[in-house]
């Protein structure tokens, strides 16, 4: 055995199995059981409550198997959620305990010792197949697990999946094409199993695997527990008669109320004893998903209602009678000394996680160009559009205010665009959502590696930009200006992209997010001080909007850093637009442009103090959402 996964190829001395199955000995989960689980909501319509799963009770014991099992909308994943401490779905009340060797655990406790694989695959595809299964080690495992044997377990979970030939190929983006959708639903697993949780839980692990792939996932799955003593808990639907003999267990639901719930050696029995046979030659999970379809009324019983008699059937069962005394009998007596507390599950600390972090973004961003190859290339597209519409403006006052609008085009523009960022953010965003429900980090870490990656991106953005569109358009010909420039740039990038990070972590939809970032961005032009003079706006949208738009101080620096050291030429008739000192010489000094729209120079460093603290608020507000909101 390696680190919990059986080998059969791996070689490892007699001194290295027994410290590695010490490993697994210290964090012993000997049973799980339920008691009087109901969840409720409240109809939208008839404003009645109703119950989506009601009084479900079960238990079950290290190295056991489990299937959820039922017709579509029977409440399969509701009660994965709630026994996996998820929400069960929005507005839902839930009643009912759970036990972890008959004693009540916190929930971070819970979620270290526990994994949660959902029907949706929530995997970056920029990544290889071997590379996710290394970030999910790296995330999870404790430092004395080692390097070798982390890639050991690896090699062993890509054999068991079958998907050795495929370690080296990425899982897949929207725009390169990755491993076939069944392959992906194996790596989920897999990046779970890697973990060694002392529960697992399953939602649709087979969706999308045909009968095959089904059984090999499953069949390693029951290895998987019996090996290691974890308990699996999977919702299934129809597998084939192969793959449903491998469960030990089987909870049977219909309308969210139990129809079964007891060793799969047993239905069979169950199912003569109440007046319905299972037909010769027939696949068992076929025949019980039939009888239990309330949508469709069964039809194989002789009762006019087959549903409701199979589960009073049960609820009046001595099955059923023995479950619920042996879960009180167990409950009450809470296994003293049996209970499993944080400090046995161990996970890597804050620092290595973020650098696994940063390592698996760095990976990310160079691979994936929607993140910001495909950002860079507008960027320069950006660049060449501002340089040559606004192309050698002279230093004459007629060049002025388009010296002004090139400004404000390139400053509005390319804070605009960083709703480009939103759907790579959104990727982050949902594995970032999946493995904090499986208890491997919290919001800071995630937050702080993805604002670090950003930043080297964005300053190549920003210089790009400004190589071409600075020099292009004839902006004041110094290098002090010329950096100054590609800092005003690059903060607003980073300001942009921290608005998307914040927008973004609360409205984690792409539609919403894009559409409330533009909306964003269109008030601050607005209000940024170009469109109306800050002199002459009015105070609501000043004193409200004006002073928290990042946008504002980018175009304030950059109007500054262009006129401040610099002079126009007045018109042949030496009539001059703006007044100053330089009148008689026919010439308009650039500080005269900076009065008429309110700027004052020497206030660069304030300007660039109150930029970062908008961009720490951003991210901060980030944390809080992402804090607050489990999903």
């Amino acid at each position: 055995m390696e680190n919990g996964i059986p080998l059969n190829s791996v070689s490892s001395t007699d001194l290295e199995r027994n410290e590695k199955n010490q490993f697994l000995m210290n964090h012993t989960v000997q049973d799980f059981s339920w008691s009087g689980l109901t969840v409720t909501v409240k109809d939208r319509q008839t404003k009645n409550v109703r119950d989506l799963i009601c009084d479900i009770s079960g238990s079950t014991q290290q190295g056991e198997l489990v299937a959820l099992m039922g017709p579509s909308g029977c409440g399969k994943t509701t009660l994965l959620n709630v026994l996996s401490r998820r929400s069960a779905t929005s507005g839902a009340k839930v009643m009912g305990d759970c036990y972890v060797n008959g004693s009540k655990i916190d929930t971070e406790a819970f979620e270290r010792m526990t994994s949660y694989v959902e029907q949706e695959d929530a995997l970056i595809g920029s990544l290889t197949v071997e590379e996710t299964l290394k970030f999910a080690a790296d995330l999870s495992l404790p430092r004395d697990v080692n390097k070798r044997q982390k890639m050991e377990r690896i090699r062993t979970l890509l054999e068991a999946f079958g998907v050795q030939n495929q370690a080296t190929t990425l899982v897949g983006t929207p725009i390169r094409k990755g491993i076939s959708g069944g392959q992906k639903r194996r790596v989920s697993v897999a990046s779970q199993l890697i973990t060694c949780p002392k529960i697992l839980f399953l939602d649709e692990p087979t969706s999308g695997l045909d009968s095959k792939a089904s059984f090999e996932v499953m069949n390693f799955a029951k290895q998987l527990a019996k090996s290691n003593n974890i308990i699996i808990i999977a919702s299934i639907h129809q597998p084939s008669t192969t793959t449903f003999q491998l469960f030990d267990k089987l909870l049977l639901l219909s309308a969210g109320r139990t129809c079964y719930n007891g060793p799969i050696s047993n239905i069979e029995s169950y199912l003569d004893r109440i007046g319905y046979p299972i037909p010769a030659h027939t696949n068992p999970a076929e025949f019980l998903l039939d009888i239990v379809s309330a949508d469709f009324g069964g039809g194989k019983g002789p009762s006019k209602d087959p549903v409701k008699e199979i589960q009073s059937a049960w609820a009046n069962s001595p099955e059923a009678a023995a479950l619920n005394r042996e879960l009180s009998e167990h409950i009450s007596s809470g296994m003293e000394g049996k209970s499993v507390s944080m400090e046995d599950i161990k996970r890597p600390n804050i620092v290595r996680i973020t650098w696994a972090l940063l390592h698996r973004l760095f990976i990310k961003s160079y691979r994936d160009v929607v993140a910001y190859g495909i950002r860079i290339f507008m960027y320069l597209a950006l660049s060449i559009l501002s340089g040559t519409v606004w192309l050698r403006l002279s230093t004459t006052q007629a060049s002025i205010q388009p010296f002004i609008n090139s400004i404000f085009f390139g400053s509005a523009f390319m804070s605009f665009m960083a709703v480009a960022y939103v759907p790579a953010f959104l990727e982050d965003r949902a594995t970032f959502a999946k493995e904090r429900a499986n208890g491997l980090y919290g919001p800071l870490p995630f937050m702080i590696a993805n604002f670090l990656i950003g930043l080297p991106y964005l300053f190549i953005i920003a210089a790009l930009f400004s190589i071409v569109s600075y020099w292009l358009s004839n902006f004041q010909p110094t290098a002090q200006a010329f950096f100054t420039w590609i800092m005003w740039v690059f903060l607003d990038l980073v300001a942009a992209e921290s608005l998307v990070v914040f927008v973004t972590s609360i409205f984690p939809n792409f539609v919403i997010s894009l559409a409330i970032v533009a909306f964003a961005n269109g008030l601050w032009m607005s209000v940024g001080g170009f469109l109306v003079s800050q002199k002459i706006l009015n105070p609501f949208w000043r004193y409200v909007f004006h002073y928290i738009d990042y946008q504002a101080y980018v175009f304030q620096g950059m109007m500054v850093n262009e006129f401040q050291n610099r002079s126009y030429d007045c018109d042949q008739s030496c009539h001059c637009m703006y007044q100053s000192d330089l009148a008689s010489q026919c010439k308009i000094r650039g500080t005269a442009v900076l009065e008429e729209y309110g700027y004052a120079t020497g206030r660069t460093g304030k300007w660039v103090g109150i930029l970062i603290g908008i961009i720490a608020v951003y991210r901060l507000f980030g944390w809080i959402a992402l804090h607050l909101r489990r999903k």
